[in-house]
């Protein structure tokens, strides 16, 4: 029993340290902090932006852990869903623009003046599947 226990607190270590490590080197390499406070001219501000990206994951694993239920009505859980969705979007966004995704794909398939139209594309599909997934899948 003790070694069965030792084992699962072993893998769940190694895959808490797998994870983390895989979060810490995508926010290196592409340097995301650093690019984010430079659009927004708050250089002098980027340690408080790191401490904020540990606080945040630290306490989302923290709260994931817990097994809390939240029980909030419609007027709140619209907005938090969309802000949610909003950041996933971005962050998305932000790693094709740092790898040039769109450009390369863009010119590969022929319409380098058209970029705009393969765009669109895409986030028409990303809503129109979301939605479907959400009114016909999920049981409110």
């Amino acid at each position: 029993m003790m070694i069965k226990l030792a084992l699962i607190i072993f893998i769940g270590f190694a895959g808490g340290l797998a994870v983390g490590a895989g979060f810490v080197a995508f926010l290196t390499v592409l340097g995301i902090i650093p690019r984010l406070t430079q659009l927004t001219k708050t250089m002098k501000y980027i340690h408080r932006y790191e401490w904020a990206v540990v606080t945040g994951a630290v306490a989302a694993c923290w709260i994931d852990l817990q097994d809390l239920i939240f029980h909030l009505n419609e007027i709140i859980t619209i907005p938090l869903g969309l802000a949610s969705g909003i950041f996933v979007g971005m962050l998305a966004a932000a790693l094709t623009e740092v790898l040039n995704v769109f450009p390369i794909l863009a010119k590969r398939i022929h319409i380098d003046e058209k970029i705009i139209i393969l765009l669109m594309a895409i986030v028409l599909g990303k809503i129109s599947g979301s939605l479907f997934h959400w009114i016909i899948f999920v049981d409110l």
